[in-house]
C-alpha cells in the first residue's frame, strides 16, 4: 500500500527554483521528487545535530577521489 503524502507549498526565490528545475532535470526526476528528498535528507540531518546553527556551521566534505600512478 503507497504511503499518503501530504501537499506542501513553498516561497523560494525565481533563481532557486530554476536552478532546481535545472538539476531536477539533469537527475531525470521532477522538482517535485527533488524537493521531496531534499527536505527529507536535510532534516535527518537537522536531527543528527540538533539545531539550525550547528547543521549551518558545518560543511559538506567532497569524496577523496583516487589518484592514479
Amino acid at each position: 500500500m503507497a504511503e499518503w503524502k501530504a501537499p506542501l507549498s513553498l516561497r523560494v526565490r525565481q533563481a532557486l527554483r530554476a536552478e532546481l528545475e535545472e538539476f531536477a532535470s539533469q537527475e531525470r526526476r521532477t522538482l517535485g521528487n527533488l524537493a521531496e528528498l531534499l527536505l527529507e535528507w536535510s532534516f535527518e540531518q537537522l536531527k543528527l545535530v540538533g539545531s539550525m546553527d550547528q547543521l549551518l556551521k558545518r560543511s559538506v566534505v567532497p569524496p577523496k577521489t583516487k589518484k592514479h600512478s
